[in-house]
């Protein structure tokens, strides 16, 4: 890892995505209990989010950092590639008013509990500019942004559904400076959209965020397949090709782990590997 510099090191909080359940306390003790400080807040389609308060008061007492909320929304479904296209964030006619005034509810709920940040996945953005989903698409994108902004939050969109430079030309052509990307490596395999590291040259100064997760490339006989994700170092991305780069693009923030599609007993058997994982790297790093 010979782009990674000692600076890094100290910089680099290993996180966790997790979706809040009905208690936070008993949420929060879990991942206490591995030894994690910070993370990404997932809030479900079916959440009740009137229930900042009692968050706000779990994470204070337990010293635990919300970085940032994630929203998914109610009728999403990512079975396979057509699936994600019909069902997922914005582009949906038909939910597109309902999702949008969820968003800004979400951001509420973020403000409430401190966290700096709201990450999405926004759908598949057609790529012809003049699309009528596209419009659309981009000017929620624009206020969203605009409603983030009264918080001081930035809004950051899921890497995976676009290629970098479809998606570069669809952050510049909603132009707000709180607008930027949580960077998911291995969603862009997931989805055949094309390699995360050298997708990182194009798309790194937009990084707030990153997902630390693995996954291997759809099969070549199935073209609307998803590729499979895999637990961390598993799959094709290359977690340790990853944080290289992340160091070399100037990235601070937290590694942020995700892992999805296994029960509860296997995520925290999952995430408790990826956790000696990274920091297995960290220390490889700092001998170099």
């Amino acid at each position: 890892m010979q782009g990674l510099k000692p600076q890094n090191l100290h910089e680099w909080e290993t996180a966790v995505l997790f979706w809040a359940g009905d208690d936070p306390n008993e949420t929060l003790a879990v991942l206490k209990r591995i030894g994690i400080r910070c993370g990404q807040v997932g809030l479900r389609g079916d959440f009740d989010l009137s229930c900042a308060p009692q968050w706000k008061e779990a994470l204070q007492a337990a010293n635990f950092t919300a970085t940032a909320v994630c929203a998914a929304y109610l009728g999403e479904d990512y079975s396979d590639i057509p699936t994600v296209k019909r069902t997922v964030g914005f582009i949906p006619p038909l939910t597109r008013d309902v999702r949008e005034k969820r968003t800004y509810r979400v951001i509420d709920f973020g403000a409430a509990i401190g966290a700096k940040s709201i990450s999405i996945h926004i759908g598949f953005v057609p790529s012809e500019p003049g699309d009528p989903d596209y419009v659309a698409v981009r000017e929620i994108a624009r206020r969203v942004c605009d409603y983030a902004a009264i918080h001081g939050q930035t809004f950051a969109l899921e890497t995976g559904q676009e290629s970098a430079p479809e998606l570069l030309a669809f952050l510049r052509d909603v132009n707000r400076e709180n607008l930027g990307i949580n960077f998911d490596p291995a969603n862009m395999i997931l989805y055949g959209t094309g390699d995360p590291i050298e997708a990182l040259d194009v798309l790194g100064k937009y990084v707030l965020s990153v997902h630390c997760k693995d996954g291997d490339w759809p099969p070549a006989a199935q073209p609307n397949a998803l590729g499979q994700e895999k637990n961390l170092g598993g799959g094709a991305v290359g977690i340790e090709r990853f944080l290289d780069k992340l160091a070399k693009i100037g990235y601070s923030g937290p590694l942020t782990i995700e892992r999805e599609g296994v029960d509860s007993a296997q995520w925290l058997k999952d995430v408790e590997s990826s956790i000696q994982l990274i920091a297995q790297l960290k220390q490889r790093a700092a001998q170099n």
